[in-house]
């Protein structure tokens, strides 16, 4: 196939294009400016200028290919729910396109806040206590008979980059410490960016094979849930600042933006996924990887 990827120089999607590649696809990378294109033309893709609010250049970009995986997202996160209304538009943008065709759509959405005291499963519905409207905007698709699903994201990592942890540790060597909120006992999930990657291979075959899926969830997660208190101890390490314990009330001082996920308990379980594609994460862990990172 030929995949059209938004996304495709950041960091999941410079990690998924070797991998569609090497399955045998071509991919049509989305750039927004000239270093995503030199990086996307080197990676051996073919490069499509435009934006996530240029919704001409997303249809353009949807009509010339076979499939559409869209991972970008504007990661500015003081104007959340203004980038979450953009990503919509540009999911309906694409969708316009997919309409009346078989061409599978797979896009992103998170974990936070889909199940209260247990492990989040693939069934659950997306909250609408937060503002991301892109698996929402999925699921309509989809109604609509076009072959469109989610893939749910937990804090994907590598050495260099955790998700959203990546700002926890920025924020800890602004302010000398490294905190977590009570007892530090909230969950969060875990994949390493090469396991996500090759289950968005998965799941997008298995969409473009099999109207059915339509709809579907996929949960990346490779580690169900790992604690706020582990994560702050290994970036107090690494950092050399002191690690304690902060009340809820505190955290908005020490976070800021943040303090709306850092108190967040979100475990969640990919055992529907593994079974319906056959994935099995094997790399390193999220605490591994902090470890590994040069503070």
């Amino acid at each position: 196939m030929r995949v059209f990827v938004t996304g495709a120089a950041g960091f999941i999607g410079s990690v998924l294009v070797p991998e569609l590649l090497s399955a045998g696809h071509s991919v049509l990378g989305l750039a927004r400016n000239d270093a995503n294109a030199e990086k996307l033309t080197a990676a051996g893709v073919e490069v499509h200028r435009g934006d996530l609010t240029d919704l001409a250049s997303l249809r353009s970009g949807a009509e010339k290919s076979d499939a559409v995986i869209h991972l970008a997202f504007v990661h500015d996160f003081t104007k959340f729910a203004e980038n979450c209304a953009i990503d919509k538009a540009a999911i309906d943008a694409i969708g316009e396109v997919l309409a009346g065709t078989e061409k599978p759509l797979l896009t992103t959405g998170g974990l936070a806040l889909m199940a209260d005291g247990r492990s989040a499963t693939e069934d659950d519905q997306p909250s609408p206590r937060l503002p991301r409207e892109s698996e929402v905007a999925t699921d309509a698709l989809a109604k609509r008979g076009i072959r469109a699903s989610t893939v749910r994201l937990p804090q994907v990592h590598d050495p260099v980059k955790q998700g959203l942890i990546t700002y926890v540790v920025q924020i800890a060597r602004e302010k000398g410490v490294s905190p977590y909120i009570g007892e530090g006992l909230n969950r969060w999930p875990a994949a390493h960016v090469t396991d996500v990657a090759h289950l968005y291979k998965l799941a997008l075959e298995k969409l473009a094979q099999d109207k059915s899926e339509a709809g579907k969830k996929y949960h990346a997660v490779a580690e169900e849930g790992v604690t706020m208190r582990e994560v702050a101890e290994v970036v107090g390490v690494g950092l050399k600042v002191p690690v304690k314990s902060i009340s809820p009330e505190e955290s908005q001082a020490h976070f800021g933006w943040m303090a709306m996920f850092a108190g967040l308990d979100m475990p969640a379980t990919s055992a529907l996924t593994r079974q319906r594609l056959g994935w099995k994460p094997k790399g390193p862990g999220m605490i591994t990887d902090l470890k590994a990172m040069k503070y």
